[in-house]
């Protein structure tokens, strides 16, 4: 299992929609304890760092590029501060969760380079 390999101690669902049937086996009512059983890993929900829904949709309608998501994102990571809540220790061999396969065109990736921008030390790796 590539998250108990990479040492994961805590998965970060920053996901917007974490409870619909479309999230399977990883809905919010499901996920800690398949991490717990299967990884021996925790489970935070950081619903701070989700895009809003107006930004999600209108990105999976086509209705912004990949860019004018960075951006409004970017925006709105900064408005919130969701990182007030945080300590670096929080994150520490932690895993961002979302639904993208991949990192490239995802909100997790920037996340994480979020979170680097405040905590420089913090080392992002893609799994």
């Amino acid at each position: 299992m590539i998250l108990k390999e990479a040492g994961v101690k805590r998965v970060l669902d920053v996901r917007l929609h974490n409870s619909s049937q479309l999230a399977g086996y990883t809905k919010r009512s499901d996920l800690p304890f398949f991490l717990r059983s299967i990884v021996g890993a925790g489970y935070v929900h950081l619903p701070a760092f989700a895009p809003t829904k107006q930004l999600l949709n209108g990105y999976k309608k086509n209705e912004f590029t990949w860019t004018e998501y960075e951006r409004e994102y970017q925006d709105i990571i900064e408005r919130r501060q969701p990182h007030r809540d945080l300590e670096p220790s929080d994150i520490d061999f932690g895993c961002i969760l979302c639904s993208e396969p991949t990192a490239d065109q995802c909100h997790r990736r920037l996340a994480a380079e979020y979170l680097q921008q405040i905590w420089p030390n913090l080392t992002i790796t893609h799994l």
